[in-house]
């Protein structure tokens, strides 16, 4: 239950624009996804997972490749700043790994 409610408290405050979308990461213990999302117009601008590709390396390395593949797919789609929503998620290994990856491609939050 906890995870739920860190979940509600963290997307609480945290709402994207076309301006500056939200950054959603989940992280299971198999798979690692990103998403960028415009809350106001309901679409997702930009998505990167492992779901189905056939990546090596620990879940750490995974999120870094995820945070680099989403920060280019963010350029494409001509998107710099966005809010990073970490869902129920602490903040540390994987996590930010993926941040500092996709902070490091030129993505602002």
């Amino acid at each position: 239950m906890n995870n739920l409610f860190r979940a509600k408290r963290t997307r609480a405050k945290i709402h994207g624009t076309a301006e500056r979308p939200r950054l959603s990461v989940h992280i299971s213990n198999k798979h690692i996804t990103a998403q960028i999302i415009d809350d106001d117009a309901r679409k997702t601008l930009a998505y990167a997972t492992t779901v189905g590709a056939k990546a090596t390396g620990n879940k750490t390395d995974l999120a870094a490749k995820i945070g680099k593949e989403i920060a280019d797919k963010a350029k494409k789609v001509k998107i710099k700043t966005v809010v990073f929503d970490r869902g129920a998620k602490l903040y540390a290994g994987r996590m930010s790994a993926l941040a500092d990856a996709a902070r490091k491609e030129g993505l602002e939050f």
